[in-house]
């Protein structure tokens, strides 16, 4: 039995996250602390009071997501003596969550972390002009039926690619509005059961984010790293990495490249991982694992009572 603890990316943020998790231990209130310490403002009372259009803002979501994620690492450590090196065989997060898990694999500090994702949503939004990118998600389909139909929605003009793989059923579409504009009218013939426009305010992870890829090279420059104490199954190779100059270029990559999630997961399981611990807000990642290897286990933790289950579990 092989241990994978996952981190949630974008999405998953909602207010009051992390807040029950910070009034009862103090290690979760120092996360909270050391991130608002970190970018100069008090980004916790965003998180905990809202509104929720300013959490929603990437800038805000990135970090907020982080901390949630590394609060409950945290909590875990101090209070029940479960560590990511003790207890993990690897870490894995989808998009931003990639940050978290290298933060909680000991690669970057909370701080480091904190501020790189700020930069990363601010490049991020700032690469592309509001209302100039789109992006939609596919149900019914897989990756190779995305794949012509994002062929099929650029041949017109524009920007048309595969974002994220989340399971063999879910793909998400990004680049330009008017090529993503087309592709429910395309995905009818390919088997699409329903496209789903995304409410995001760029489109991320396709080539018109080169500019925030550019962004994040010279910031990840500047961060002094470790070597993780587990693996990072990164998003865009799908494979385990613990190299730090690779993992810096995986991490420019994934700006622009397809977060390969249901490849990780598989990856993971061929590994030996057969329980996965999603740690931080939302129960996202543990739905996609359970589509994706039917035999999995998958479990979140996100509040005070959560934290404890999954103690208790990786106790044994």
């Amino acid at each position: 039995m092989a241990n994978a603890f996952m981190f949630p990316g974008q999405g998953s943020q909602e207010v009051g996250m992390g807040k029950a998790l910070a009034d009862a231990f103090p290690a979760a209130r120092a996360v909270f602390d050391e991130v608002d310490t970190a970018l100069g403002e008090k980004l916790s009372r965003i998180v905990w009071e809202g509104p929720k259009e300013d959490l929603t803002l990437t800038q805000n979501a990135q970090p907020a997501l982080m901390a949630h994620s590394m609060a409950v690492v945290k909590v875990l450590e101090a209070e029940y003596g479960i560590t990511v090196g003790g207890h993990a065989d690897c870490v894995a997060g989808h998009s931003l969550g990639e940050y978290s898990a290298l933060a909680a694999a000991g690669m970057f500090s909370i701080g480091d972390a904190a501020r790189l994702l700020r930069t990363r949503g601010e490049a991020m939004q700032r690469a592309v002009p509001v209302g100039e990118g789109a992006m939609a998600a596919l149900l019914g389909v897989g990756l190779d039926a995305a794949r012509r139909i994002a062929e099929e929605a650029a041949a017109d003009g524009g920007v048309c690619q595969v974002a994220n793989d989340n399971d063999p059923g879910q793909v998400v579409l990004s680049g330009s509005k008017a090529a993503v504009d087309r592709v429910a009218a395309i995905g009818k013939a390919h088997g699409v059961r329903r496209t789903v426009p995304l409410p995001v305010s760029a489109p991320f992870r396709c080539s018109l984010m080169q500019p925030a890829a550019e962004v994040m090279a010279e910031a990840l420059e500047t961060v002094d790293v470790s070597l993780p104490v587990v693996p990072v199954v990164a998003n865009v190779g799908a494979a385990p990495l613990s190299d730090p100059a690779a993992i810096k270029a995986s991490l420019v990559a994934q700006v622009t490249g397809t977060v390969r999630w249901r490849e990780c997961v598989l990856a993971m399981a061929d590994a030996g991982v057969t329980d996965f611990y999603e740690l931080g807000t939302g129960k996202v990642l543990s739905g996609l694992v359970r589509r994706i290897v039917a035999d999995a286990r998958a479990t979140s933790a996100g509040t005070p009572e959560e934290v404890a289950a999954v103690a208790s579990l990786l106790k044994g």
